[in-house]
């Protein structure tokens, strides 16, 4: 495609990105002399209709909008089988790129990008147009800091009965609202939320919801919460976190009315009036029943209320009488027996449990005078059972309750402190015990996916000496300086005074210097980017006409031969597919004799064609006079040149250019004279070049 002119008006000067539908290059409009991007539609697609009304639709979608921070659609067309939309250049990254190289971004330049994107985004609402895919790859950020939203590929225009398809669900997951999740229908509010995310990313650098497949990151979107933007980056504004948190509410009811009632949010949140607002608070009588939350459990028994018979609206409890005393039988008609001998036993038995009563309280009082001594165990330092232990034996109690206190330098259920140590008590005396319950300990906090250097200033802050924290360094696929792998798991309690930690820290995907491939066979190319754990996809690579041969490498995209590139990084080639149409060759037929008859002489040829400047055709030793064939290749602005050099000495340079050689003039013998030719009768030799680049002699002699 490099190098064609579409619509005999766009000539392709290079590929700049790609997505699963299309191919985006950057080429030159040869009618108002003015770059563009051309948007082309994969081989794969062309005979698909869906695809192809999807590529259309990005086009009328586009072109309905007239805004400065929409990217604007100059032109739609189609070229045999090839589909193709003509849109406005932008000189600059994709949010995308920016995100990865800086964020978090400071929260004035994170503002100023959302309003622009809520500026194009309350444009297409007005227009009917939900765009549906706004994430930061679709954000384009030119030079000048201009803000402009592209690929409206899978944007609707709506109605008032309808806002979308349902049934089918497309877009970036990472970015999806919890309505285009369900695959119902989406409306204004869905982009809101897919902003709020954007706004997200770029003042904390994480997306809110990860997962191990696109399915489980819809569910997070569907049913969890995210971690608040002030938790991850406490430098947030609460008057700008609180609109990330009306943003991305589940419910869309409690999101942001419109997009411009959201962009005039954006425009004062950072007035230092608004700056420490409250945190906004949503109405909960409108709960979104998807989300996961704890239920109250039922109590009391439900066999109780069914049991119970109900009056009015309330259960009446049922009286069951237990009193007999109403009940009549045959002894209850019998007249009590008169008993004279109860009195006198009665008057006895006092007087003896008098008696005993006042023994016992004169033993007690004695005993409160005459009370055995003891003397107190040393407990500190025992553990709490074992003081216990000591202090039940010799005849004390325990006083009640023990404290316990955190003690640094002192394990736990150790007692550190007692009452009336080293003295003399009766037995039975109280003791109060101190225990420690250890030093203060702490959680330990996952760390994997966070930053080493917060993660060492984390540590640090709870206590943690930094020569107790140490890391080793690999690579992998997330940034520098993340952790990967921790030691000691998450979960757990420590010390900070004594707890170790290892970490291990990404140096980020393994780079290499990217390989030359220009001038190489196809199959050479691929194979030596193989073997550096690069990806090339034969499917896109590029055929295009060139004077090289065919099948040689003329082009390699998007690295530059020694810049830095990551293992895995995918590397498209620009394939020779043979000489253009209008290429013409020309066989220059050249009769050198030696500057001396019968004298070596040493031949050096070299020509100059399509193909480039002064290319060594090769060198040759002769003792007579030989005819040199050299075969060059013309195109309408070229003129292929001869150059002889004999014995090091520049001779004679012979040329040829391209009207002479279509209108078909007769390939004439040139010749180089030497100083003294040799007899007519002496034959002479030929050397005529083949393409695997040998030579053929062939003997010719000269009349």
């Amino acid at each position: 495609m490099i190098g064609h002119e579409l619509g005999g008006r766009y000539e392709i000067i290079t590929r700049i990105g790609g997505g699963g539908m299309a191919l985006v290059y950057k080429a030159h409009d040869i009618l108002l002399n003015r770059n563009v991007a051309v948007k082309v539609l994969r081989q794969q697609f062309v005979h698909d209709e869906e695809f192809i009304r999807r590529f259309r639709r990005e086009a009328q979608s586009a072109a309905a909008l007239s805004h400065p921070n929409v990217v604007s659609i100059y032109d739609v067309g189609q070229e045999d089988e090839t589909h193709y939309i003509v849109m406005e250049y932008v000189e600059g990254h994709n949010l995308n790129e920016i995100i990865q190289e800086r964020a978090p971004l400071q929260v004035e330049e994170a503002v100023r990008i959302a309003s622009q994107i809520c500026d194009a985004l309350e444009h297409a609402h007005h227009n009917q147009i939900i765009h549906r895919d706004i994430k930061p790859h679709n954000i384009l950020i030119g030079k000048n800091g201009r803000v402009k939203v592209t690929d409206f590929g899978i944007a609707r225009a709506v109605t008032s009965s309808t806002i979308t398809q349902t049934g089918s669900v497309l877009g970036s997951v990472h970015y999806f609202s919890p309505e285009h999740a369900k695959g119902v229908s989406t409306g204004e509010k869905s982009d809101l939320y897919s902003l709020g995310i954007v706004l997200y990313q770029m003042l904390t650098g994480n997306l809110p919801f990860l997962g191990e497949s696109p399915i489980s990151v819809a569910l997070k979107h569907l049913q969890e919460t995210f971690e608040e933007p002030r938790i991850i980056n406490p430098y947030i504004p609460q008057s700008v976190e609180n609109i990330i948190l009306r943003a991305m509410r589940k419910n869309p009811n409690e999101r942001y009315a419109s997009a411009d009632v959201m962009l005039r949010d954006l425009e004062t949140c950072l007035k230092p009036d608004r700056l420490m607002e409250p945190k906004v608070t949503f109405n909960s009588d409108s709960p979104d029943f998807d989300e996961t939350r704890v239920m109250p459990a039922i109590r009391g028994s439900i066999s109780e209320t069914i049991a119970a018979p109900v009056v009015g609206n309330r259960p009446e409890k049922t009286v069951v009488d237990t009193d007999t005393s109403s009940r009549w039988d045959s002894k209850g008609l019998d007249e009590p027996r008169k008993r004279k001998w109860l009195k006198p036993v009665v008057t006895v038995a006092t007087t003896l449990i008098i008696i005993a009563l006042v023994y016992w309280g004169a033993q007690t009082v004695l005993g409160w005078f005459d009370i055995e001594e003891v003397d107190v165990p040393y407990v500190v330092n025992q553990t709490e059972t074992n003081a216990r232990a000591m202090l039940e034996k010799a005849g004390l109690k325990v006083e009640e309750p023990t404290v316990y206190l955190e003690k640094e330098g002192i394990a736990k259920d150790i007692v550190y402190e007692q009452s009336k140590p080293n003295q003399r008590v009766k037995v039975g005396s109280l003791i109060k015990l101190y225990v420690s319950t250890g030093p203060k300990m702490e959680t330990i906090v996952d760390y994997k996916g966070k930053s080493y250097d917060d993660t060492v200033a984390s540590l640090v802050a709870l206590g943690v000496p930094g020569e107790q924290i140490s890391k080793d360094e690999e690579f992998s696929d997330e940034a520098p300086g993340t952790v990967i792998k921790q030691t000691p798991e998450p979960g757990g309690q420590f010390d900070p005074k004594t707890t170790t930690f290892s970490f291990t820290v990404s140096q980020g995907k393994e780079t290499i210097s990217m390989p030359k491939l220009t001038d190489k066979n196809e199959n050479e190319a691929i194979a030596l980017l193989k073997s550096e754990g690069l990806v090339i996809n034969k499917t896109d690579i590029v055929r295009a006409p060139s004077y090289k041969e065919i099948g040689t490498v003329i082009a390699q995209y998007p690295y530059e031969p020694g810049a830095k590139v990551s293992k895995g990084a995918e590397v498209t080639l620009t394939v020779s597919s043979g000489f253009p149409k209008d290429a013409l060759e020309y066989t220059f037929n050249i009769m050198i004799s030696p500057a001396v008859a019968n004298k070596t002489s040493e031949i050096r040829i070299v020509y100059s064609d399509a193909r480039g400047e002064n290319i060594e055709w090769g060198k040759r030793k002769i003792k007579d006079v030989q005819t040199f064939s050299v075969k060059v290749v013309l195109d309408p602005n070229t003129e292929a040149k001869v150059s002889i050099i004999r014995d090091g000495q520049f001779v004679d340079t012979f040329a040829k250019n391209y009207e002479e050689v279509r209108s078909g003039a007769a390939s004439t013998p040139e010749s180089v004279p030497g100083t003294d030719t040799p007899p007519a009768d002496v034959p002479a030799q030929t050397e005529e070049s083949n393409p695997d680049g040998s030579t053929t002699t062939n003997t010719v002699t000269t009349p």
